[in-house]
């Protein structure tokens, strides 16, 4: 399998993005790894030491974390993450891995890529650690910021498919992010929404808040990307913030010094469950190809598990079941 890495986006690039990619490629010598960027910038990282698995293709430009995506991805036809995304949707790649501006990357995958027939809004369909380790599949999480029921029943069926083909779960549960349990609570959408999910081959469980996400009361999260990604940043700044007091508070004296020795392990377990780096990557579920977007503070093990997460969905064949279950082809 050959996958196709933007190396220039995302804040630690394009250092970080090139070890992380060295580091798969070290791992898993039966992948390719097609390094996209610039080759002044990328051959200095490499030190003359670059396995047989990673080739380079130059790129001349970079589309910026502030700049409006469709105007970049249409002007910067010869950027990064447009040449990544063309590599994919000419067969010469079998997948796309960008840790660069998330908007852009959305537009790519729908004006470079293109989208699987069937689907009107691809989905961003990151992982939500949970206490118990197995994570829920939540989409969309930022892709789009405005949704109707019919994007949400579309959401719902392309996680449910994710988590049976890439995960082996059987029977995922579908829940819908809400204010309330209630069928009847929530705004218009929420609520003609929930009449398509009861209606439709996924096993619905219905309402769910985002206080009981982390307790995986379902498997599949489904909302809109204006909610989702309120949520996940909601989540990753609490996470921060509680770290941030617990090291405060455990170096106030020698008592408390001596009781975060005891309980260091633990926290370090509890650090790795809400950590981004372990998961690695989000795929953008709905178009006709595998794109990851990585967070954009990713580093190096965070690039590698992309990586491990872009393999596991092509020997899953993930889009092929999504066009086959969505389009019927």
């Amino acid at each position: 399998m050959r996958i196709a890495i933007d190396v220039m986006g995302g804040d630690n690039a394009p250092a970080a993005i090139v070890q992380g990619a060295l580091d798969a490629a070290a791992e898993w010598r039966d992948t390719q790894l097609v390094l996209v960027g610039d080759t002044k910038r990328i051959e200095p990282l490499l030190k003359g030491q670059a396995p047989g698995n990673v080739e380079l293709r130059h790129a001349s430009e970079v589309v910026e974390p502030d700049e409006e995506p469709v105007k970049a991805i249409r002007r910067k036809k010869d950027s990064s993450m447009v040449i990544a995304g063309r590599l994919v949707r000419e067969g010469e790649a079998d997948a796309m891995i960008s840790a660069g501006n998330t908007g852009a990357l959305m537009t790519a995958g729908l004006l470079v890529v293109g989208r699987i027939e069937g689907i009107e809004r691809p989905a961003l369909a990151p992982m939500v650690p949970t206490l118990d380790n197995i994570g829920v599949l939540a989409l969309d999480l930022g892709a789009n910021m405005d949704a109707k029921p019919e994007h949400l029943l579309q959401y719902a069926l392309m996680g449910s498919i994710y988590r049976e083909k890439v995960h082996k779960m059987a029977r995922p549960r579908v829940g819908l992010l809400n204010v309330g349990t209630e069928a009847k609570k929530g705004n218009e959408l929420t609520k003609a929404a929930f009449d398509l999910l009861e209606s439709a081959p996924i096993h619905f469980v219905g309402n769910v808040e985002a206080r009981d996400v982390l307790a995986r009361n379902c498997d599949v999260l489904v909302c809109d990307g204006f909610v989702g990604n309120i949520m996940l940043k909601a989540m990753e700044g609490t996470a921060s913030t509680v770290f941030s007091v617990l090291k405060e508070e455990f170096t106030r004296s020698w008592l408390t010094k001596l009781a975060a020795a005891i309980m260091l392990p633990k926290l370090r377990g509890f650090k790795q469950k809400m950590d981004y780096k372990e998961h690695g990557a989000a795929p953008l579920l709905g178009v006709n190809g595998l794109v990851m977007k990585s967070h954009g503070s990713s580093d190096s093990v965070a690039v590698k598990n992309a990586v491990r997460q872009a393999r596991i969905a092509l020997q899953s064949n993930l889009i092929q079941s999504i066009t086959t279950e969505i389009s019927g082809k």
